[in-house]
């Protein structure tokens, strides 16, 4: 079976690194046929196929999924299609939608889902039922690099999720706090399962905390400024999210009665009421040789920080091994440094 998934080009190499976390905590096999710029394609067991749907509500940097019928040349695609059993996968009504991945192919959009949409309707006769706003099946057409692959959408990863959930949407907000795509993106690179538990010890408006506990996590939060943890528990109940446990700590002197499977988080940077009045370096590093206690062995910690601050000083002592970094560039004097931990 193969699968394609169109990825967000926001990042270089967060989708794709987000996608194999996601696979790997799931149990699910697979290799890569194609990974080219937007377009992911994958072979994989056909017994996954009713995992997929849930893999793909996870994603934040993937737009969506597709199981793919038709792999050819662009200039085969007609006739592939005319061949193609459409009764098997079209059990009621259906839409054709066509994306282009680049400027190459000569094809018309609107006119090759016009063509391909009748060859369906001939292939189906009287079942045929085209419903073109919020279709049972959507098929969906990729165009690139002279190659079309052809199937029917899997899942498609909410837009509207993420805008919904930006920090000034939510009923508490601090001027600073993650993106809740990006804060999705590093909760999956943790490989966390749904029921496994997940730490924020600088949890701040709970941006995190939301989108491990919407994956069906259960979470744990704690913050120095009791005015986060009002905050965070507020937002924690607008999204719906029950199981959770948030309270006022310094996450250097941080206590909990049993260890937790991963940990995700944005520490604060900079000297300031934030950071307790203590140099950024010197509370990573403290807060690291405390927050090592509380995850379990070979438990991953996915880590947000400035470029300038020196992991191999912070981490000294201490037996997380980064295992993978991603770069975002904020601004011209600031890059984000996405890492992920792995305790030995």
């Amino acid at each position: 079976m193969e699968i394609a998934l169109v990825l967000s080009k926001e990042h270089q190499t967060l989708p794709l690194a987000e996608i194999k976390a996601v696979l790997e905590c799931e149990g699910i096999n697979y290799s890569i046929i194609k990974d080219q710029e937007g377009l992911l394609l994958l072979n994989l067991n056909e017994k996954y196929l009713k995992n997929l749907p849930k893999i793909a509500a996870r994603l934040s940097y993937t737009h969506e999924m597709i199981h793919i019928i038709i792999r050819t040349d662009e200039d085969k695609l007609i006739s592939e299609a005319k061949n193609c059993p459409w009764n098997e996968y079209i059990p009621s009504d259906y839409a054709v939608r066509v994306k282009k991945m680049d400027k190459k192919s000569t094809h018309n959009t609107s006119d090759l889902e016009w063509e391909i949409g009748s060859i369906i309707k001939a292939s189906l006769g009287e079942n045929a039922k085209v419903k073109l706003e919020d279709p049972s099946t959507l098929i969906r057409i990729v165009l690139q690099d002279g190659m079309a692959i052809s199937g029917y959408r899997i899942g498609q990863i909410s837009k509207k999720h993420f805008y919904n959930l930006k920090p000034h949407k939510r009923p508490f907000f601090y001027p600073g706090s993650m993106s809740p795509k990006l804060a999705r993106c590093m909760v999956n690179l943790t490989r966390i399962s749904t029921g496994e538990t997940l730490l924020d010890p600088f949890c701040g408006t709970g941006g995190i905390l939301i989108e491990a506990g919407i994956i069906g996590a259960r979470v744990i939060g704690t913050d120095i400024d009791y005015k986060m943890v009002k905050g965070t528990k507020e937002n924690l109940q607008h999204c719906d999210i029950n199981d959770y446990l948030v309270f006022q700590e310094d996450a250097r002197k941080l206590e909990l009665p049993e260890v937790v499977d991963a940990i995700v988080t944005d520490p604060p940077y900079g000297i300031s009421a934030s950071t307790g009045g203590e140099t950024s370096e010197n509370l990573y590093h403290q807060s690291m040789m405390s927050l090592e206690r509380l995850i379990k062995e070979d438990g991953l910690m996915c880590l947000a920080t400035p470029h300038y601050l020196n992991l191999d000083e912070i981490f000294k002592g201490t037996n997380f091994k980064i295992i993978e970094q991603h770069h975002i560039r904020m601004h011209k004097s600031l890059t984000r440094v996405i890492s992920v931990l792995k305790k030995i």
